[in-house]
């Protein structure tokens, strides 16, 4: 169902070079974005108010500036990033480590913080969403599946442990998500009509190298494809449901998967087992992945969806 009839002003050519300048880092005059014929930019409504929905992935753990300790929140974050990209002056970022579905609709329980949907409103015209994680409860998974210290298993014990009924529990745990995430969706546009709402997917946590996710996150190689799959599906999730509410959904795996916590240290964007002596939390973008992150955004808000 998509929405229509919204009131838009539709930004100059130069306006838009500008924004996707600021997203990709690269300069670019009016002249030079007007003779670009792929791909094309979309109209895209001036956003009067931005609110940022989330969990830890949007809060920015540990990166500096940290504004809220409760939440873990940085200003540096990728929704603190597409504001000042964007230009919005109306701006509330709830975003909160810890936060799943469920504490979008209550308090959350380990901060005591008011509902994140609080700060919907009906003025609200754009509305980014990074949840899920937790629902699955991605950290206790890691916890199980990598090894800090000692040597490394053979084989996939990970995989053995949450199949070991039958079943892959964490597909299970995917699929019990989804209806929470487009419950939550219909929950947004309920209070925020005119609202564009871009879900932003996980970005890549586990990369191809077997022998770089070894090093870095310590989990035995038969079970580095077993989770990387997990989170490609949670992902997967994450797109239907934005699809089969008519929003947008922005793939952050793709625009980080060439700087995945398997890569050599200074390439990463997104941390692995250890991140000292960098600023950043261990299995979370660190500054480089959430301007990464807010760069896929905005590039998605005016150029459309990335496959």
């Amino acid at each position: 169902m998509v929405r229509s009839g919204r009131n838009r002003i539709r930004f100059t050519v130069a306006a838009l070079a500008t924004t996707a300048a600021l997203a990709t880092g690269t300069a670019l005059t009016p002249a030079t974005a007007a003779s670009q014929t792929q791909p094309q930019p979309q109209p895209l409504e001036r956003v009067q108010r931005y609110v940022a929905l989330g969990d830890s992935y949007a809060s920015g753990p540990v990166i500096p500036r940290q504004t809220d300790l409760t939440c873990l929140r940085s200003d540096a974050n990728y929704p603190s990033l597409i504001r000042r990209q964007l230009g919005i002056t109306d701006f509330q970022d709830v975003s909160c480590g810890g936060a799943k579905t469920d504490d979008m609709r209550r308090q959350q329980r380990d901060t005591r913080k008011p509902p994140q949907l609080d700060a919907v409103r009906g003025d609200t015209r754009l509305v980014t969403i990074s949840v899920g994680a937790n629902d699955i409860d991605l950290t206790g998974v890691l916890g199980r599946c990598t090894h800090p210290s000692g040597p490394i298993p053979d084989g996939n014990p990970c995989q053995r442990h949450f199949s070991q009924r039958g079943t892959d529990e964490l597909d299970k745990r995917i699929d019990d998500t989804a209806p929470k995430v487009a419950a939550l969706l219909k929950a947004v546009h309920k209070k925020a009509p005119h609202a564009r709402v871009a879900v932003v997917g996980y970005p890549a946590l586990i990369g191809d190298d077997a022998r770089g996710c070894r090093e870095s996150l310590r989990i035995a190689d038969g079970d580095v494809p077993y989770l990387r799959g997990t989170l490609r599906r949670l992902n997967a999730m994450l797109r239907r449901e934005a699809s089969a509410q008519g929003d947008l959904y922005v793939n952050t795996n793709a625009t980080t998967a060439a700087h995945s916590a398997c890569r050599p240290f200074a390439d990463r964007w997104i941390e692995g087992i250890r991140s000292f002596p960098r600023a950043s939390a261990a299995f979370h973008p660190n500054a480089k992945g959430e301007k990464a992150m807010s760069g896929a955004v905005v590039d998605a808000l005016i150029f459309g969806p990335r496959r």
